[in-house]
C-alpha cells in the first residue's frame, strides 16, 4: 500500500514536470544563467574582497569550532522565516502580470548566490577542500531547495501566461488559487530543506570542520 502510494506520488510529479517542461527548462535556465554570473563575479573581483571574503569564511569556521553546542531550534526558526518570505514573495509577484519579471530576477540572484559561493569557497579553500565543504554545508538541503524555488517559480510563470489568454475573471480565480496551493506546498518543501539545513547540514560540518 505504502509503496503504491510512493509510485503514485512519482508519477503525479513525474506528469507534472512533463506537462509543464518548458516552463521548467525556461526557469532552470535562468537559475543556470545566475550561477554562471556568480562564477564570473567571483573570477573578475578584486583582491582586497577576496581577503574580505576569506576572512568572513575563516571567521565563521573558526565560530563554529568554538561552539561547543548550537542552538538548533533558533538556527531551523531563523532560516524557515527566511524560506517563507521567500515563498511568499515568488508566490506574490507570481500572482501579478507585472511581477514575472521580479519571480525571474529573484530565481536569477539565488542562482548567482550559489554560483558565487561556490566559488568563493574553492577559490580559499582549494578544489579538494572546497568540494567536501560545499557537499557537507550545501548538497543536502539543496537538492530540496532549488527544485522547490523553481517550481513556485514554473507556477507562477504559468498564472502569467493563463492570465494573458484567458481574460475571463471566474477561471483566472481558479488559477490563482491554484497556484496558491502548489506553492504552499512548495512552501512546506522549503521548510523541509530548513530542518536539512540546520540538523543535519550544519551539524555534519561542526563536527568535520576541524579539517578545514
Amino acid at each position: 500500500m505504502k509503496k503504491n502510494k510512493q509510485l503514485g506520488i512519482r508519477n503525479i510529479i513525474y506528469q507534472h514536470i512533463v506537462n509543464n517542461s518548458k516552463e521548467y527548462i525556461l526557469v532552470t535556465l535562468i537559475f543556470i544563467i545566475g550561477i554562471f554570473l556568480g562564477v564570473m563575479f567571483i573570477n573578475n573581483t578584486q583582491e582586497a574582497q577576496i581577503s574580505e571574503i576569506t576572512s568572513y569564511l575563516n571567521n565563521f569556521i573558526e565560530k563554529l569550532k568554538n561552539t561547543e553546542e548550537l542552538s538548533n531550534i533558533r538556527l531551523i526558526k531563523t532560516a524557515i522565516i527566511q524560506n517563507i518570505v521567500l515563498a511568499t514573495t515568488l508566490w506574490f509577484f507570481g500572482t501579478t502580470v507585472i511581477g514575472i519579471p521580479i519571480v525571474f530576477g529573484i530565481i536569477l540572484y539565488r542562482g548567482f548566490c550559489l554560483g558565487y559561493t561556490i566559488s568563493a569557497i574553492i577559490a580559499i579553500m582549494g578544489m579538494g577542500k572546497g568540494i567536501l565543504f560545499m557537499l557537507i554545508a550545501l548538497l543536502l538541503q539543496n537538492i530540496i531547495f532549488i527544485p522547490g524555488i523553481i517550481a513556485i517559480g514554473v507556477s507562477g510563470f504559468k498564472l502569467y501566461k493563463s492570465i494573458v489568454k484567458d481574460r475571463n475573471k471566474d477561471n483566472i480565480k481558479v488559477e490563482v488559487l491554484r497556484h496558491t496551493i502548489f506553492s504552499s506546498i512548495m512552501l512546506l518543501v522549503l521548510c523541509i530543506a530548513s530542518v536539512i539545513e540546520i540538523l543535519i547540514s550544519t551539524n555534519m560540518l561542526k563536527n568535520f570542520i576541524k579539517y578545514f
